[in-house]
């Protein structure tokens, strides 16, 4: 089931129910058109999520942990000027529609009370949010995504525009269904035996059903009973919701206000916004991570196709080095017959002495003497002789550059949004990122604090640091960890550094953390992951090493299977 018009109906009752007459304490947009508002209400505080992303647009209470940027936006500021310490009185939806709105209870310059509405329109890439003052003929007063007439014709979302909804649908709100309309829905039902067919033409006059919700509709309906029992019985659920999490029959997940198909790998939750922060916790991280750091993956990816192509040139040429010998062989043949060979002659036929004298052809400048020829080959043979240190040294380079920015990649891809500045910072020192990459950048270059590496507790009570960027490892290993600690690393594999807050860790803790090196590593969705553990006094940076690389001997090896509900666990254990 999607965020459709029936699911946000059931939000909105949960949302009225936990949020309503609570005060607005704070507010932030730690992402591109996502704003988390904090409310007090009951004594508890809800970050409540309004996102207008393309893909993951959504309203809900979250408990995802998020990073605030250090300049806030000027939608923030336009917010926190006429919300900040206002009530949330309501929050309603328009028809059956994707469309919520928040009612706040606010102040004007000379104290009077006014109602200033939030606007949420959850509308794929149309998904908006936009502020609005009612008392003022509904004029808004900004929105997260600025609409001009150039892209909208029919209605422009700008600053002092009126605010006009979204064109109203000919179709009848199925939480208001008159008998007139529970008769069209009865002829359809018998019309069309079809599942599909049926759930193709109840969506095209029933507002607010996706395509899910439909096909449960329409099997639903296909049971013994009456059809106006049936479809309020249906749409009573959403009412009162049991949030889960379906599988379906080729083991697909999706989430749903009620449990319309059975299967033992459902998963249930005790309200919708739980449901939500479940089933796109990863999906948004790693939306957010591809737009927060685009310009991070456009840099390496560049990089790797760079150094790519260069190792195919470098090797190629390493691949005519080996003709090194040959033009000494000839050099030497040349010089030994010179007698025989004649100014003008374009190639000759002279006998190998490293090869029983067999005859071998050797091609020679007509332009030159035959001493210049041999001379020739001398020199052929000695650049290529210096070639071959050069080129292993490049190839070298080279490889640890291609090595480097996988390992780069493999971080980002299992990055939180806020671990990105490291990786921005470590960029900026090895002279990747430069002033045009860099738009932000103050004129003073401040220096960059690394971030904390990530904690966990065994279940021993021993405590265990995750690095989750070549900036963190570096620091975790090198120089906060006691050379008498534990480190842990995925054999032969680009992942994370952990470390062991222990001199002498039992096995268990060892185990635990060998399955979060393997959760934090390339191997994460493998069955059976090495993992090396060796005394921190064992690793050492070689000289000139990239951020990150570190080489270690003397150590032992686990084998472990990495679960994301153990990782979990592990991170419960800090409470």
């Amino acid at each position: 089931m999607s965020f459709d018009g029936s699911f946000t109906h059931a939000m909105t009752k949960e949302l009225n129910k936990t949020l309503s007459n609570g005060r607005v304490s704070k507010i932030n947009q730690p992402y591109d058109n996502e704003v988390i508002m904090t409310i007090r209400a009951n004594h508890n505080n809800y970050p409540l999520l309004m996102s207008a992303n393309p893909n993951y647009a959504r309203v809900q209470v979250t408990r995802v942990p998020y990073n605030n940027p250090s300049v806030p936006t000027n939608f923030t500021m336009t917010l926190r000027k006429h919300l900040s310490g206002s009530i949330l009185s309501k929050v309603s939806q328009y028809n059956n529609d994707r469309v919520m709105t928040f009612h706040f209870i606010t102040r004007n310059e000379i104290g009077d009370l006014k109602e200033m509405l939030l606007i949420v329109e959850i509308m794929a890439r149309h998904s908006n949010i936009i502020l609005v003052d009612k008392q003022d003929d509904m004029r808004i007063i900004d929105a997260i995504k600025r609409i001009g007439a150039d892209k909208n014709r029919y209605r422009t979302l700008l600053p002092g525009d009126q605010y006009i909804t979204p064109p109203k649908q000919e179709m009848f709100n199925p939480f208001e269904a008159s008998d007139e309309d529970i008769n069209n829905i009865k002829d359809l039902e018998s019309k069309y035996p079809n599942q599909e067919m049926l759930a193709n033409n109840i969506q095209y006059i029933t507002q607010g059903l996706s395509k899910d919700t439909s096909l449960y509709l329409a099997n639903y309906l296909h049971q013994d009973g009456d059809i106006k029992f049936l479809f309020n019985k249906f749409f009573e659920k959403f009412n009162q919701p049991k949030p889960t999490i379906i599988f379906n029959d080729k083991n697909k997940e999706s989430f749903s206000v009620y449990p319309f198909t059975n299967n033992e790998k459902n998963i249930y939750f005790n309200s919708l916004s739980e449901l939500l922060d479940k089933y796109y916790a990863s999906r948004a991280q790693r939306d957010r991570v591809k737009e927060q750091g685009g310009t991070l993956i456009h840099i390496a990816k560049n990089e790797l196709k760079k150094n790519r192509n260069k190792k195919k040139k470098l090797q190629k040429t390493l691949d005519n080095t080996k003709k090194a010998d040959e033009y000494r062989t000839k050099g030497e043949i040349l010089t030994t017959y010179l007698y025989k060979i004649e100014r003008g002659m374009k190639s000759v036929e002279l006998p190998n002495f490293y090869d029983k004298n067999k005859l071998v052809k050797i091609k020679l400048s007509n332009q030159l003497s035959p001493s210049e020829n041999a001379q020739k080959y001398f020199k052929r043979y000695q650049k290529s002789k210096n070639a071959v240190i050069y080129v292993n040294e490049q190839l070298k380079k080279t490889n640890d550059e291609i090595e480097y920015f996988d390992n780069v990649l493999s971080q980002i891809e299992l990055a939180n949004p806020a671990d990105l500045v490291d990786i921005k910072t470590e960029f900026k020192n090895e002279g990747y990122l430069n002033k045009n990459h860099n738009q932000n950048s103050s004129k003073r270059n401040k220096r960059q604090k690394i971030s904390q590496p990530e904690s966990f507790t065994s279940d021993n009570g021993i405590k265990i640091l995750v690095g989750k960027n070549n900036l963190q490892n570096d620091k975790l290993t090198l120089k906060d960890a006691d050379k008498r600690d534990t480190w842990l690393h995925t054999q032969n594999i680009h992942g994370s550094h952990v470390i062991i807050k222990s001199f002498d860790p039992d096995t268990k803790t060892i185990q635990q953390a060998a399955e979060l090196a393997a959760y934090f590593s390339k191997a994460r969705d493998s069955a059976t992951v090495p993992v090396d553990y060796v005394k921190v006094k064992h690793v050492r940076k070689p000289n000139g090493a990239k951020p990150g690389l570190v080489i270690y001997e003397g150590q032992k090896t686990v084998f472990v299977t990495p679960k994301e509900s153990d990782i979990k666990h592990l991170k419960e254990n800090n409470n």
